[in-house]
Order: C-alpha cells, then structure tokens, then sequence
C-alpha cells in the first residue's frame, strides 16, 4: 500500500518537477525567437546587446529581457564555438538566473549554462563574478567562454593570484570576471585595506555564479580566509615541544577519530609537567594549570594534533622542505595555505623542515559572509541535493534538479563489502585486469596519495599500464584526465571533486588535436583535424562496445556528494557506464561507524577469505552513516558561522565606514565630531556631572587636554571664574581645538591637510581593528568555557566583543584626536635633514646592487673559464658567493645545490 507522500506525488508531482514544469513555456519563447536571431549578422547580435542593455538601464525588468537575451546568446555560442544550448542547459540558465543551484550531472555541459544568466545579469552594467575552485579553470573558461561574450559584444577577464595591479584592474572592469573564491575573497580583504577609492578592485557585488558550489560552499566554508602579518619568531619553542611528543605512550592521551580531536589524560598532563619542567620550558613551582602556562600547554596540544591527527602524504606533503597541504576533497596541493594557530608550525617541527614564524591576523572573512554580499547568488554542481537544507538555511539558495539532456544509462552496483583491505584490493585489481583485458577503460578513485600509489605498485606488478592522478602530478591533470577515456586506458585518481575536465569516451579531440599540431607544426590543422575525429570515433564506438567507463572506489567519502562525483564522471551524456564501490571493515569510515558489529555478523555467516558482502541494506547503512558525518560537519559549520556572524556585523561597520572615508572630500565633520566626543569624556571624566566646582580635578584635565587635544589653556582658571559650569568650558575647549586645527590647515595648504586626515583615519582604523581581532581570537578560544558555568558561550561571546568593539570606537576616536593634534610641518632644518637621509639610504642602496652585479659577473667569468672564485673555500661556504638551486654544489659532492647545501632543512 502506497503512502500519503507517494500518493500525494504521483499525483501532484514533486516540487522540483512543478519547477521544471513551470520553466517550459519560458523556454518555449526562447526557441520561438531562434529563427529571427539566426538571420542577424555577427554585427546584429553586437547591436541586439547594445540594445539590451539600454532597455536595462532604463528600467525594464531582467526577467522581461530574458527570453531575448538567451536566445541571443544561443545563437553567439552557436557561432563562437559550435555548441547550440539544448532545452536542458537554458532551463538551468533559468534557475541560475532565479538565484537558485542547479543540479547538473557531470557532461551536460555547465561551462555553457553560466553563459546565459552572466550574460543577462552584465546588462546592468555592475559586472558579474563566475566563481571556478582553481585558476586552471578559471583562465581555461574565461578563455573558451569569453569568445562567446565577445561575440556578443562584452568583455570578459580573468582574475588570479600574483596578478599585476593594473590587469586585475582591467578584470574587474570586465562584464563577465571569471575567478577562483580564495582570490575573489582575498581582494576583498585587500580593498578593505586600501587608501585610496581607485585602487579597489572590487566595485560591486551584483551577482555571482559559482561553478562546483558545494566544494566551495560548503567543504571550504570550514576554514576562513585570512591575510595575516608575521609576529615574533618562536621556532626554538617548536622543537623543544616536538621533542617532548613521541615520549607519550597511548594511555597519556585519548584520541577520538570521529570528531578528530585529541586530548591528553589525566596521567599525561602529570607525564608532561615533568618533561616540560625537565627540560626547562616550565617554572619548577609553576603548574600546566597556571594562566602563565596557557602559552605553553597551547603549543603542546597542537603538537600532540600534529603526530596524531595529520599525516604526511594524506593531509600534506613535504616539498622542497616545506609543508604544502592537500585539500581533503579535490586531493590537490594547495601552496601558500597555512594552518593558523601555531598547527602549521607544529607540524613543520614534527618533519624537521624550516619553521616559518607564526602570522597575527590583520584581516579575515568566511566564505559563508563573503558570499552574502552578493545582490544575488547562485550555483551548479553535479551533486548539491544531499546539502540542500544547508544551502537554504545558510545562503537561501533553493536546489533545482535539471533532468538530463539524455537518458542515464549507468549501472550503479551494490557496495562490496570485503573483510580485509588486503582482500579489497585483490578484488579491485581482479576488476581492472577483466576490463583492461576486453579494452574498457577504467577509473579509480583513491582517497589518499599513498593509497592511490599502493594501487599504483599492485597495477605495474600485473603488467597493466595506468596513469595515477594525485597532488604530485596535479600539473599534468587535464592531460591524464583527457585520455581516461580511451580504449583500454586505466587511471588511478584521489578525489575527483572539481576536476573540470569530461572524461570523454575516445579521448578528448580538442586536447588531441592540439598536441598533434603541436607534435607537428608544418601539417594543415584541417587535415590533422580530419584524422583525428576519424580515429575518435572508431575509438569511441569500441569503449562503448566494451561498456563504457567503469569507475570503481577503493572506499566510501564521509561526504555522500564526493561519492556522487566520483559515480558521475561515467555515463555523461547518455552514455553506458558502470560504477562499484569496494569497501574494507578496515576502512576508515567503516572502522569508525560500528564496523565490530558487522564483523561478528560475518564470522558468525562464516565467510570465507576473498568473500565479499553485497546487498542493498549495506548500502543503506552506510548512507546512515555518511548522512550522520555530514550532519555534524553541517552543525561544526553553523556554529562557525554564528561566532563569525557577530564579528561580521562589526567588519561591515568598519569596512563601509572605510569607503565612506576613502570616498569622501572633506573628512572635517567627521575629525571635528571625533574631537568634540573626546571632550565630552575628558569633561565627564574629570568633572563629572552633578558635582560641585570644588570637586573637580581640573588640574587633571589641563594635563589630559595638552596630552590629548595639543592645546595649553587656563582650564584651571577659567573653572575658578563666577558662574562658569562644565558647559561653558566644553564650548571654549571646542572653540580653542577648532581654532588649533583651522591654523593647521592653513600652515599645511587645505589640500595637504585633507589627505593628513585621511591618512591618519584610515591607518589608526586599520590597527584598531588589527588589535580587535586579535582579542577577538583570545575571546573566541576561552568563551567556549562559559558553558561549564550554565552560560551560552555564543550570548557570552556578543555581549563581550560588542564591548570591546565599544572600546575600540572610544580608542579610535581618541587616537585620532591625539595624531591630529600633534601633527605639523617640517622646519626648513628637518627637511634638510631628511633628504640627507634618503640620499644616504639611495646611495647605499646603489652600491649594494653594484657589488652584487661585480660578484655575479665574477661568478660568471669564473664559471666560463673553470677557475675558481678568488678567495674561494669549498669547505667554507661564505667564500661560495651565490649559486643558483639548479647549480653543483661548490662543496664538490657532484649533487644539486638544492639536493646538497643548499636544502631548506
């Protein structure tokens, strides 16, 4: 018997159908109108946008001008590159535009889809961000995407890191941006710590979409953005911690893997006084719960996290003797990212590699906060329907499943269930061997570098040639990638969140055809063409007579969309496939969720070695248990989110309270306003209301007025005068700054004195807010504590950083004052003075620069004749001079200078 709900929509259908249904008239119209923008010239489409845009910007609705401009940009696409939009790609244009994720199973062509609703949305003329998780794509996108807007009239850029100022300048000018979140939210931070109005970046936030939105919603919203400053250098502490850890036995910690925390027991924290007492890192009379101690246990904790939770190869790799980590979800490096709060450091001590000092927080941002400021937001994923509920609550973003362009023709199979890891991989390579043998090309998805060169050693042992994908060869990715589909190809990969490149059946003919004119640049590229979709298609007729791609995972993600992914690179577009998970109670994932209950069910069944379990309910189970992974992941973001709310509220303050400053012509209202609050609280402070004359200190508010205002004035006698209140001399301490500051702006040229105020307001916000931060960190690390007391750490945390950021205003206001007030012109000696320095500085500068240019062409005259540097030691290496990391050795070993003396660590 059916119940209510399925009853309910077999009759009404569901409510993602009721929003396909509601698409197709739109759609309609957009067909309708494909004739009449066919018979346009390229010149016609150019004039239709220039149209368009005008409409726009007089006030016609975007969702009025959609069918037009859709169907313009159909027809742009269909002459810029060949692909004509089918039904499926405009309805997901559609739901893009309505600010909503469109689900899109991998191949149904989401590059193309952006294109409508970015081109629609530029009318406006505030430019449009399309948001990719790393610049390969976003450069590749920009590049294949921007002949389709410039067809059409529009400009396209492409922003990324280390880019110069004056071309990111032009990006962002550009009606369609293509760029990765981090860049996006680092310029962000970046233009809030900019001086002047023309140098920021990012002018409006209008509309964004973001491509693979729950990799980088979602799995990256964990960790916020954060640009940070060097502080003291403390590495000596570092080893001296590191050394104490390997002496813990297990039962001075508890180590619990599902949440990934690690604390140390009652028998570790007496082991650890000992040894940090022994070896002098701790008072003798000192105790580990002693405030002075914070620091240290801090650096403890986070050593004991280094061993016990990170480990190499998985979570980071060790490179050139630095510590570059792997993204748990797309298994790529991730240069120039740090773990905060000394993690980084800990681990750098722990592999013996160059300890960099830790950074002090000047500006941070979560990607949930930066991605509401968008006007409008939207996304596309093959994967979001597991997470809709947190893409609502969080971002208000509803999830639209489009259906495929083609029916799905991919066998999904049950879970394999195998005791052992050892038997889990004999099956896997049993599998591969069987495909490998009849030419199906095969996909195997690893969840570690280690596991996938594991895979990689039992593969060459069989003799089956493969390509393995991971953080290491992540540069030749779009390559290995191209090719996975090829006749008889086998590819081993970690992650495969994000890649951006279809595994296409055959290979990749662009990508092909590429590398033969590259590999001979004298032929016709027609003809290379010709010969190269010959040899596709006979290729592909043979991968699909052998069943398609079969991708096979060596274990279950704790994230159910990884898996999705990893399913979707087969079966794109209608095509045949075959997907199988092979799974181990050794897994992690099986291990932590209750995997002992299922090992007795086995052994009690009596199953044999090499025996696999493999029946629905196991599937089921392990949903429950990824759905449970992804619930306490979607509760640890929310909780983030909430504490970052509250300092959220305090960043917009500051930051739009910066434009307006940066934007504005005369700062004097603001400055003078600023002034006369300080005097009110040196007046309250020192002559408090409703008190007599006899008992203020006016003594006290002369000194604080010379210290604080910069004016000496007889406040001592004007309160001794008849009749004068508190009132009174407030006016004439106003009266007195005003006309200090009216002087200062005559000494100084009006001008002069305006950029003064500027500059002075803008540099003493930045390290008020830099200080801020910083106790807000310390708050944020010791509130938790709160709730030992029956307190809500969360209300406990608003109520105390709404105080301080009251108290950072009060200091603020004050400092300003303070600058201002003592600020005047250079006398004719200082100036003399300091222009001696400069040219003293400038000249040791130049010398300098010519030593090295003479020791360089020493080197190099040296190096041309076989002779030796003069003075030159190979045991002493300050005779050496500078050798590049590429050289030998001037030691003689016959080795790298990298490899030899000249190793990071």
């Amino acid at each position: 018997m059916l119940g209510f709900g399925t009853l309910a929509k077999k009759v009404f259908g569901t409510p993602n159908d009721r929003k396909i249904k509601a698409t197709r008239p739109l759609i309609a119209k957009i067909n309708a109108l494909e004739e009449e923008f066919e018979k346009l010239s390229d010149e016609g489409l150019i004039e239709k946008t220039a149209e368009l845009r005008k409409r726009a910007l007089d006030g016609e609705k975007l969702d009025d001008l959609l069918p037009e401009a859709f169907a313009n940009c159909r027809e742009g696409a269909k002459r810029a590159l060949g692909l004509r939009a089918f039904d499926t790609q405009l309805m997901g244009g559609v739901f893009l535009h309505q600010g909503n994720i469109s689900e899109m199973k991998t191949g149904e062509g989401k590059t193309l889809v952006a294109t409508f609703p970015a081109y629609l949305n530029a009318l406006t003329g505030k430019g449009v961000h399309v948001v990719t998780v790393n610049e390969y794509l976003a450069k590749r996108d920009s590049e294949w995407m921007g002949k389709v807007f410039g067809a059409l009239g529009m400009t396209t850029g492409v922003v990324y890191s280390n880019q110069p100022d004056a071309e990111k300048m032009a990006a962002y000018s550009s009606d369609v941006t293509y760029s990765t979140n981090n860049e996006l939210g680092f310029d962000y931070l970046r233009d809030n710590m900019k001086s002047e109005l023309d140098q920021v970046f990012q002018k409006y936030h209008n509309f964004a979409i973001v491509d693979e939105v729950d990799s980088i919603l979602i799995d990256e919203a964990r960790t916020p953005l954060i640009i940070s400053g060097p502080a003291q250098d403390r590495s000596d502490l570092y080893v001296a911690i590191d050394a104490v850890i390997p002496s813990l036995t297990d039962e001075h910690f508890e180590l619990d893997e599902k949440t990934r925390n690690v604390t140390f027991t009652d028998e570790g924290n007496e082991f650890l006084e000992e040894q940090l007492k022994a070896r002098g890192l701790l008072e003798a009379e000192q105790s580990l719960y002693d405030p002075e101690s914070t620091t240290v246990v801090h650096h403890v904790n986070q050593g004991l996290r280094a061993h016990k939770l990170f480990t190499r190869d998985k979570d980071y790799i060790v490179r050139d003797g630095e510590i570059i980590l792997i993204d748990e979800f797309t298994g790529r490096m991730m240069p120039g990212r740090r773990l905060s709060d000394g993690l980084h450091q800990a681990i750098e001590a722990k592999e013996n590699a160059q300890i960099q000092p830790e950074n002090v927080t000047l500006a941070s941002v979560t990607f949930q906060n930066y991605f509401r400021l968008y006007d409008k937001l939207s996304g596309m994923t093959g994967t979001a329907a597991t997470e809709a509920e947190e893409f609502g609550e969080i971002y208000n973003l509803g999830v639209v499943e489009v259906p495929t362009n083609r029916p799905i023709a991919r066998a999904d199979e049950d879970d394999q269930v195998y005791r052992t890891a050892k038997e889990k991989y004999e099956a896997m390579i049993r599998e591969i061997k069987k495909s490998y043998e009849k030419g199906q090309p095969v996909l195997a998805g690893t969840t570690s570098i280690e596991k996938s060169e594991m895979l990689s050693q039992m593969l060459t042992a069989e003799g089956i040639k493969h390509n393995v994908l991971n953080a290491r060869q992540h540069e030749q990715e779009a390559q290995i990638v191209a090719d996975a589909g090829r006749l008889a190809a086998v590819t081993i990969a970690t992650n495969m969140a994000g890649r951006g490149t279809d595994i296409q059946l055959g290979g990749n003919v662009e990508m092909n055809v590429l590398e033969a004119i590259a590999a001979n640049p004298e032929a016709d590229p027609a003809e290379l063409r010709a010969q190269e979709e010959a040899r596709h298609a006979e290729e592909k007729q043979k991968v699909l007579d052998a069943g398609g791609l079969f991708v096979l995972a060596s274990e279950r993600h704790e994230s159910r969309r990884i898996d999705n992914q990893l399913r979707g690179r087969s079966g794109r577009q209608g095509d045949p496939g075959r997907t199988v998970f092979f799974l181990s109670l050794e897994d992690d994932l099986m291990r932590i969720f209750g995997s002992e209950r299922l090992d007795k069910v086995l052994t009690t069944l009596g199953m044999k070695e090499g025996e696999a379990i493999i029946h629905p309910w196991v599937n089921k189970s392990l949903e429950r248990a990824q759905a449970k992974v992804e619930g306490r992941n979607f509760d640890i973001r929310k909780n983030v989110l909430k504490f970052d709310d509250v300092m959220n509220d305090q960043r917009k303050v500051i930051f739009s309270q910066r434009r307006e400053i940066m934007s504005a012509d005369d700062l004097n209202e603001i400055v003078s306003d600023m002034r006369e609050q300080v005097i009110d609280d040196l007046i309250d402070q020192h002559m408090p209301p409703k008190t007599y004359a006899d008992q203020w200190d006016t003594e006290g508010l002369h000194t604080s007025v010379m210290e604080k205002l910069g004016v000496d004035v007889p406040v001592v006698e004007w309160a001794a005068e008849e009749g004068v209140d508190d009132e009174e001399i407030r006016e004439r301490l106003v009266k007195a700054t005003d006309e200090q500051m009216a002087k200062k702006a005559v000494d100084f040229g009006p001008e002069n004195m305006r950029n003064i105020e500027k500059q002075v307001l803008l540099q003493t916000i930045d390290s008020k807010w830099r200080e801020h931060l910083l106790t807000l960190e310390h708050l944020r690390s010791v509130v938790g504590f709160r709730g030992y007391a029956q307190r809500d750490p969360l209300n406990e945390y608003k109520n105390e950083s709404f105080q301080l950021f009251e108290g950072m205003l009060d200091g603020l206001r004050e400092t300003v004052t303070q600058q201002l007030a003592m600020v005047r012109p250079l006398t004719e000696e200082e100036q003399r003075q300091m222009l001696a320095q400069m040219q003293a500085q400038q000249a040791q500068m130049q010398q300098t620069a010519a030593d090295a240019t003479n020791q360089a062409e020493a080197i190099a005259e040296a190096e041309a004749s076989g002779d030796a540097l003069p003075g030159f030691d190979e045991n002493d290496p300050s005779t050496w001079g500078n050798p590049s990391r590429n050289d030998k050795c001037p030691c003689g070993s016959g080795k790298k200078f990298k490899h030899c003396h000249g190793r990071l660590a």
